[in-house]
C-alpha cells in the first residue's frame, strides 16, 4: 500500500496513504465527527451521523483504474484521519474524473485538502485521466473559494457550480497562495506518485 510521510504547511507531520476495508470504522466515526453543516455540504442532503454500509463499500472498494481513495492521518492524534478524498472515472468519458473530499472541521483551512486534491491530480493521471471535475452548491462559499483559488476553471449549471483542473495545465494555475501549495504538492508527490 501507498503509504508517505509528508508535513503540513503548519509542521504538522502527516501520514498520506490509501485508504483500504481495515479503514471502515475510522471512515464511519470520521463521518459522524463532521459537522451537520459539513456533511450537507459534502453530500447535498440533509443526513444523520451515521453513513450507510453502501457508502463506506464504495469509497472503500479501490480499483485503480476506476475509483481510489485516500485519507491524511495525524499519527500523533487518539482519532488520526483528518480528511480524505476519492475520484471515480466518468464511465462516459474516460480522460474524466469526478473528485469529493472531506476534511474535519477543526482541520479545515489547514492545506489538508489541497494536499488531497494534489493527490487525487497524480493518481488520476497516471490512469490516463486528463481532467477533474468537482462540484459544490452554490452556497458552499468555503469550498467554492478553495477550488477556484486552487487553479479550477468554474461554471454554473442550475444549482451548482463546476469546476474542472487540466492535468496537463500545471501552468495556467491561478496566482494564488493555494494555487501555489497545490504546485509545491505537486512537484513534492510526483516524483513518488508517477514512478
Amino acid at each position: 500500500m501507498e503509504r508517505y510521510h509528508l508535513k503540513l504547511r503548519d509542521g504538522t507531520p502527516v501520514v498520506a496513504r490509501a485508504m483500504c476495508p481495515d479503514d471502515r470504522d475510522h471512515l464511519a466515526e470520521a463521518y459522524r465527527r463532521v459537522s451537520p453543516e459539513t456533511r450537507y455540504n459534502r453530500f447535498w442532503t440533509h443526513t444523520g451521523e451515521v453513513i450507510g454500509e453502501s457508502m463506506l463499500t464504495r469509497i472503500l472498494t479501490q480499483d485503480p483504474e476506476r475509483h481510489v481513495s485516500w485519507t491524511i492521518l495525524d499519527p500523533s492524534r487518539d482519532f488520526p484521519p483528518i480528511g480524505g478524498s476519492s475520484w471515480w472515472r466518468n464511465a462516459n468519458r474516460p480522460e474524466e474524473a469526478e473528485i469529493s473530499s472531506i476534511v474535519l472541521d477543526e482541520d479545515q483551512r489547514r492545506g489538508v485538502g489541497t494536499l488531497l486534491l494534489a493527490i487525487m491530480w497524480l493518481t488520476a493521471y497516471r490512469v490516463g485521466i486528463r481532467e477533474l471535475v468537482g462540484y459544490t452548491l452554490g452556497e458552499n462559499r468555503q469550498a467554492a473559494d478553495w477550488m477556484r483559488d486552487c487553479g479550477g476553471a468554474r461554471s454554473w449549471v442550475g444549482y451548482k457550480l463546476i469546476f474542472r483542473w487540466d492535468l496537463e495545465g500545471l501552468d495556467r494555475l491561478r496566482e494564488t497562495e493555494r494555487a501555489a501549495d497545490l504546485a509545491d504538492w505537486l512537484a513534492t508527490l510526483s516524483p513518488l506518485l508517477l514512478k
